[in-house]
């Protein structure tokens, strides 16, 4: 008996030496959740804003991402200079983590923050409206309180999400952008609402302007277009 003790003793030994000296392999999902490296050398190689073309951080997620490969003439930098920051999936506290490094640290004229729309579909976790608008309004105060206009946009419609069936994200998004738009006329905030513009009559994506029912194509993209512009010009004439 006390040599089956002394073996178990020795054996455990063993087996914790060799857990000490053999290193778990990082999760990147763990270790870089909000994808902080996405963003992280063209942020650093990009040059100081010019007056001639006010900067404007275009934050989000795939609609966001997406844009500048679909309309690269959009991109061109006139009449502003629209950077694009947007990464595929991302939630609002996704967002909110890379807000500084992202947004703040690029000193733009103005924000255009788009956000809502993987919280609906529970991408990082169970949806609460009221967990979406404070990470929305945390990122417009971060914005105020260093001197950068915000423009708050509505959620695109989507009627189903291929990658997550059966959540019923139309009218929760129709709600959500209620939400949004209060809080910004609460504000003095530009509200840009994309919704109206492109949803059918089931308060979904019209199948003219983006065939996966969520992501737009460049005729959802053209209908964007003007509206972002005229929110830009809205928000920097604002007091």
């Amino acid at each position: 008996m006390k040599t089956l003790l002394l073996l178990t003793l020795w054996l455990c030994m063993c087996s914790g030496a060799v857990m000490a000296q053999t290193a778990p392999t990082p999760d990147p999902l763990l270790t870089d959740w909000a994808k902080l490296a996405r963003y992280a050398a063209a942020n650093k190689g990009l040059p100081a804003p010019t007056a001639n073309a006010p900067r404007v951080v275009l934050l989000g997620n795939s609609i966001t991402d997406s844009w500048p490969s679909a309309d690269p003439q959009f991109f061109a930098g006139k009449p502003y200079e629209f950077i694009g920051r947007g990464i595929s999936g991302q939630t609002s506290p996704q967002m909110l983590v890379r807000f500084r490094q992202d947004v703040l640290e690029l000193k733009p004229k103005v924000v255009a923050i788009l956000a809502g729309t993987n919280d609906v579909a529970e991408n990082t976790g169970p949806y609460t409206p009221h967990a979406t608008m404070n990470n929305i309004m945390s990122m417009v105060e971060l914005a105020q309180a260093n001197g950068i206009r915000v423009v708050l946009c509505s959620i695109l419609p989507a009627y189903d999400f291929w990658w997550r069936k059966g959540l019923n994200p139309a009218p929760k998004i129709v709600a959500l952008n209620a939400m949004i738009k209060a809080y910004a006329r609460e504000k003095k905030l530009v509200y840009l609402d994309y919704h109206s513009a492109m949803a059918d009559e089931r308060m979904g994506l019209k199948l003219a302007y983006g065939e996966d029912g969520v992501h737009p194509n460049l005729a959802g993209y053209r209908v964007m277009e003007p509206l972002l512009q005229q929110a830009v010009a809205d928000a920097l004439i604002r007091k």
